[in-house]
């Protein structure tokens, strides 16, 4: 191989690892016009070029030339295609490809994702049904084809294919944990607690936020605290941690706990990060360029909006540079002013420099939308930056950020701490763990940049 191909290709790669990403693509740049028929530096080109937001297909294409068993650069060939706006060549490329492979689960996932944000409610799963009923005994295509159904929540589909997945293959457990699941969420108690008390000798994870759900819904938070708590104090810093957190909250609060301070603190921030109404202009426009989707993706908490793909803060654009620089300012700042490091804490106990963006993306809400409460397993510091609100006067707290409320799912009435205002230009930080959603919208649009931070060192 070229040896400065591969001294290009690593200078890329440790450029990519500090988020350098433009200078990491001209280095990979380098490296592919040195070794174009190198597979590995092919794909890593691509790879860079989709990730900065540039036209990828026809690289990947290549990629799947010189790598034609490599799925991976088959299911960004085709993302990128739609993220080019040929969704149907997509759906084709990914049909075909399943046609010669019908077990590739990943393809599967991807198809339905990308059938569904373009509106295509009702046959978006079809891949699933047809490759499941051709190879009954693959549990891996009846549990994706489950999962792909339950995240809208459409229990009686749900369990028609749970139904059918066990005539073929008996009650696994992985279909008793899927059955676990959709009694749990559908409000089925008394198939919860026959469940719960079958699987009462697993310590999975999933099983173990089961039983927290569980226990929160049939008013039991010392139980709930009980799983919990050891759950996000075993693993600091990880998602199994970063989704136990917010139920240890919500069990101190109903228990009166002074440790609910303690946790969720006075750590939520609001500050104009200074783009001007000029700045602001151009990247609300680069913004809604990118919403090409039609609905949400099933597993995002918008609901009457959408959401993009790819970082958007790690895009070309310079208008997005200008702003991750912007707000990566106001998180230095945000962490720098944050009190004592504390072990015990999710947010105080973890390194403060050397930070990185995990994740960013924007929701575009439109009249009613809202975002669900939730929060971020896979973030330390979470946030919400204002790029265009609606121009009415309706009447407070609609559109408004909220925190501290638990899912309403989970039936236990609590309120939020507060609710923010949205103000254009403005960035709210808050810790990943702190359960946050949106207060439905009345009309116009609302734009934002969301984003997870984490520290590069665990």
């Amino acid at each position: 191989m070229n040896a400065e191909a591969i001294r290009w290709r690593d200078a890329a790669r440790e450029l990519r690892a500090g988020q350098r990403m433009i200078e990491a693509d001209e280095a990979m740049a380098r490296a592919y016009a040195l070794a174009p028929d190198d597979r590995l530096i092919a794909f890593l080109h691509a790879q860079s070029r989709y990730e900065l937001g540039h036209p990828a297909a026809d690289l990947f294409a290549q990629v799947c030339r010189l790598w034609p068993d490599n799925p991976d650069a088959l299911r960004n060939q085709a993302m990128a295609r739609a993220g080019e706006g040929d969704v149907g060549g997509a759906v084709d490329l990914l049909c075909a490809a399943l046609a010669q492979n019908p077990q590739w689960l990943d393809g599967h996932r991807v198809l339905a994702s990308l059938r569904w944000v373009a509106g295509d409610a009702r046959g978006f799963d079809a891949s699933y049904a047809a490759a499941a009923r051709a190879h009954p005994r693959a549990q891996g295509l009846w549990l994706g084809w489950f999962s792909t159904v339950a995240q809208h929540r459409d229990w009686p589909r749900a369990r028609a294919i749970l139904d059918e997945a066990e005539s073929h293959l008996g009650r696994t457990k992985p279909l008793t944990q899927a059955r676990l699941f959709i009694a749990n969420e559908s409000g089925d108690e008394a198939e919860t607690v026959r469940l719960l008390a079958a699987t009462s000798a697993w310590d999975d994870p999933f099983i173990q936020i089961a039983r927290i759900r569980a226990a929160l819904r049939t008013g039991d938070p010392a139980r709930a605290l009980s799983i919990a708590l050891p759950l996000a104090q075993a693993a600091p810093g990880s998602p199994l941690a970063g989704q136990a957190w917010p139920y240890v909250s919500t069990c101190w609060r109903l228990l009166d706990d002074p440790r609910g301070n303690w946790l969720d603190g006075d750590f939520v921030r609001s500050m104009d990060v200074g783009l001007s109404d000029a700045e602001l202009d151009e990247l609300g426009e680069c913004l809604r360029a990118l919403h090409i989707a039609q609905l949400p993706y099933p597993e995002q908490s918008v609901r009457g909006g959408t959401q993009t793909d790819r970082s958007v803060l790690l895009r070309h654009e310079p208008i997005l540079q200008r702003a991750r620089a912007a707000l990566m300012a106001a998180v230095a700042d945000y962490v720098a002013a944050l009190p004592t490091p504390d072990p015990a804490h999710p947010l105080l106990s973890r390194p403060r420099d050397d930070l990185r963006i995990s994740g960013s993306w924007s929701v575009r809400l439109t009249g009613g939308g809202f975002n669900i409460p939730h929060s971020h397993p896979m973030g330390w510091i979470s946030s919400a930056f204002y790029v265009a609100l609606p121009q009415d006067d309706a009447p407070a707290p609609a559109g408004h950020f909220h925190y501290g409320a638990p899912p309403p799912e989970l039936g236990l009435g609590l309120a939020p701490y507060a609710t923010i205002a949205p103000r254009r230009g403005h960035l709210v930080l808050f810790p990943s763990t702190l359960w946050h959603g949106t207060v439905p919208t009345t009309s116009g649009e609302r734009l934002n940049i969301a984003f997870d931070i984490v520290p590069a060192q665990a």
